[in-house]
């Protein structure tokens, strides 16, 4: 059985193809890396119906919450049924409705809208839908949406069999709602505004620190933990605009990210950050052998010299497979090289999964390891 050793080296890869990049973080926007308190989306819904399709409708027999819906709708328009009536329609179908209101977002303003069937219905295709109010969290509404309903989809049928592309009962109306109501935002309000970066770091966080004090003066801003830090701004609304403008692009040098290696197991795809490490262990995987070998040589001066003894460590990699040497990677070689290298004699995506698994359960792997 063949033994996998591996000594501490240094990951320097990240990517579908694991190519080495140098260690030195690049500056980012503060935009990329942060955002402003109080600036999101808010999600809307809706219930509705879409009218007008060829057959395809809910079963009403099956769906009674699209015959109450139509029975409501046509009350609030002066149409009143007699009591017993029962509706065989084919051409309506119950439907909830989605859309993100944008930060900021003013009464007249459009958005795109998500259109899905909730009951049996086949297909949407040709539908329009009624108005339907979109409301937020707190039950009230923001937005209208109304009108016809685009598909994607294909679906055919021919003797006696079916084909489908892509999905039938999911469409979308490109500015199909209206913005009813503003949501109040903060960001205009008080002394101070408050960031907060994309991921908790207390380095990124103090760097941040450094860099808005270094252009805007000191005490201009400080962190209040390792996500949130406040910041000085002006209180006239423009001239608070403008600085927030030049505070998003402001460069900063994030801190290096967390150790992660993430795993496909579907498709055996494998992507390292370069703060992976790995210290001494051994594992054993079928018949390929991977052996990083560090050699240390000494290097004795003259009696005479007046010189000190010097040791110095040269590494190397030795990849084998059934006994035969395959391939030799010079001194220096990180885990992409080793991965890369088993990739080069054959190795499956499923050997290098178990490998690393097995480094993180020996404890050598210094990093997260992430199965998607």
């Amino acid at each position: 059985m063949k033994w996998l050793a591996l000594t501490r080296i240094s990951i320097l890869a990240c990517g579908l193809g694991l190519g080495l990049f140098s260690g030195a973080c690049q500056a980012e926007r503060l935009k990329d890396l942060a955002g402003i308190q109080g600036v999101r989306q808010n999600q809307l819904l809706g219930y509705g119906l879409v009218v007008g399709l060829d057959g395809s409708g809910d079963q009403t027999t099956q769906t009674p919450f699209t015959v109450q819906s139509i029975v409501s709708m046509l009350q609030q328009l002066g149409v009143s049924l007699p009591p017993g009536t029962s509706l065989q329609l084919k051409n309506v179908a119950a439907v909830m409705v989605t859309a993100s209101l944008p930060p900021f977002a003013q009464p007249g303003q459009t958005l795109d809208i998500t259109v899905s069937s909730m009951g049996n219905a086949k297909s949407l295709r040709g539908g329009t839908l009624l108005m339907t109010p979109l409301k937020g969290a707190d039950n009230q509404i923001y937005a209208m949406a109304q009108g016809n309903v685009l598909v994607g989809g294909v679906g055919a049928a021919a003797n006696g069999s079916k084909a489908q592309v892509n999905h039938l009962s999911v469409g979308r109306i490109s500015g199909g709602a209206t913005v009813e109501r503003a949501v109040q935002s903060s960001v205009g309000q008080g002394e101070t505004v408050q960031l907060e970066l994309n991921t908790s770091d207390f380095s990124t966080a103090s760097r941040v620190v450094e860099a808005i004090n270094r252009r805007f003066g000191t005490d201009t801003a400080a962190a209040m933990d390792g996500r949130t830090i406040q910041v000085r701004a002006p209180v006239s609304s423009d001239q608070r605009v403008a600085f927030l403008g030049a505070l998003e692009s402001l460069d900063v040098t994030p801190a290096q990210t967390v150790a992660k290696v993430i795993l496909n197991a579907r498709t055996g795809s494998i992507v390292m950050n370069q703060a992976v490490t790995l210290d001494a262990c051994a594992v054993a995987h079928g018949n390929l052998s991977v052996v990083i070998n560090t050699d240390n040589a000494i290097s004795q001066p003259n009696a005479l010299a007046g010189g000190q003894t010097a040791a110095t460590a040269n590494s190397g990699i030795t990849i084998t497979k059934d006994a035969g040497q395959l391939m030799m990677l010079k001194a220096g070689a990180s885990l992409a090289d080793v991965v890369k290298a088993l990739n080069a004699i054959g190795a499956t995506p499923q050997d290098l999964l178990a490998i690393l698994q097995a480094i993180k359960a020996s404890g050598a792997l210094r990093a997260e390891l992430e199965i998607i």
